[in-house]
């Protein structure tokens, strides 16, 4: 990997990795004293609890292992096809080949889900 862009994307990489975390993390600490301050407060009754279902059933995707295996399916075979094509060093070809296979694998997913709901 050319040193340049590997100075670019190991800061990019660690510092969207901590941000994602920092985020989910916030977001389940809120959410639980939210639920926590409100069944104090008694404001828990039937309706209440049918609406913290559908947020924890939307939030649940049941598609979310297929989303992800197909993706790395694609991406793995993206970085089996640059194995055999021929490309110079400073070439575009392999971002343009490893973006298109994964966008690929995301449409197949989402062509798979939406056939499995209708």
């Amino acid at each position: 990997m050319n040193e340049s862009l590997r100075d670019v994307l190991m800061p990019l990489t660690i510092i969207g990795t901590f941000g994602t975390s920092l985020i989910l993390f916030t977001r389940a600490i809120t959410d639980y004293i939210l639920k926590k301050k409100m069944i104090e407060k008694g404001f828990v009754n039937e309706d209440t609890q049918a609406i913290f279902k559908r947020h924890a059933e939307e939030a649940e995707n049941k598609y979310s292992p297929l989303k992800w295996g197909i993706i790395i399916l694609f991406a793995g075979l993206a970085l089996i096809i640059l194995e055999y094509v021929p490309y110079e060093r400073d070439s575009p070809l392999p971002y343009g080949i490893f973006a298109v296979s994964v966008s690929v694998g995301f449409l197949i997913y989402y062509a798979l889900v939406r056939r499995s709901l209708k």
